[in-house]
């Protein structure tokens, strides 16, 4: 007779038990991973990206892709469960994957300051899908490039570069490590320094000249930390007539660029 343990112990699937699916290690996830199909695309367009690592895609998205781009000696035909266990779970890959060296930094000294030209800082912004789409708003609406701190600030990878539908690759990127020191650079260059702060008195539209612009944005519940303020040369506010005075980062940004691509006189 069996004992208790022996009769409640699952069987194998050769028995009239619970037969389990079979048990597939899950390849260790890299932070250097890109997925979905415009952040995949916009990557193997762009000449500055070093030769990917590795290129997954589904039958129907590896056709697509060497229609356009020619042969991929890297790339790997595969199904979508294959490509999901490289990336983490819950990954919207649409079929396709790329793990390639991550992007060089811009220089800051790369960035002209010419007439009507916009650059984004960044200041403690760190959720991904909140910098992904502030890139894409800054790649549709012409901004010269971005600038984050190198420590406080997500990789420009995996779903923050899904969110920005393939502004990653389009977009330059400073990281630096002194948002400060950064500004104070920008503003010898040329640049000129605006905060975003919903406390300021003047503003966005009546502070824009039309010259060289630095829109920068603090995260959201803190806003831009006092020492990042301070080396601004304004700070301006986004008028809210409909009198609910909480913006998302994101969105912020997005109305903050429109402001600045309009023609001044």
């Amino acid at each position: 007779m069996s004992s208790p343990a022996e009769r409640n112990a699952p069987r194998n699937s050769r028995g009239q038990g619970f037969k389990g699916r079979p048990h597939h290690r899950r390849e260790s996830v890299s932070d250097e991973w890109l997925w979905g199909w415009h952040a995949v695309e916009a990557a193997l367009a762009n000449p500055l990206r070093e030769p990917a690592e590795k290129l997954m895609a589904t039958p129907e998205r590896a056709a697509r892709i060497e229609a356009r781009f020619g042969r991929q000696p890297e790339l790997q035909r595969v199904d979508n469960a294959a490509i999901a266990q490289v990336l983490p779970n819950g990954a919207v890959h649409q079929g396709v994957a790329l793990k390639a060296p991550l992007l060089e930094s811009a220089d800051l000294a790369s960035f002209e300051a010419k007439p009507g030209a916009v650059l984004l800082v960044l200041d403690q912004v760190t959720d991904p899908q909140n910098v992904g789409a502030i890139m894409r708003s800054a790649a549709a609406l012409g901004a010269a490039g971005l600038i984050l701190q190198d420590r406080h600030a997500p990789k420009l990878t995996g779903a923050l570069a899904k969110a920005a539908a393939g502004a990653v690759d389009v977009v330059p990127t400073a990281r630096v490590v002194n948002l400060s020191r950064a500004l104070e650079e920008l503003e010898s260059s040329g640049w000129r320094a605006v905060g975003l702060d919903g406390a300021a008195e003047r503003t966005l539209d009546a502070v824009l000249d039309g010259g060289p612009v630095v829109l920068v944005l603090g995260s959201e519940g803190d806003g831009l930390r006092r020492l990042v303020a301070e080396h601004c040369d304004e700070l301006a506010r986004i008028p809210m007539p409909g009198g609910f005075e909480s913006l998302n980062v994101s969105a912020a940004a997005a109305i903050a660029l429109y402001e600045a691509a309009r023609p001044r006189r």
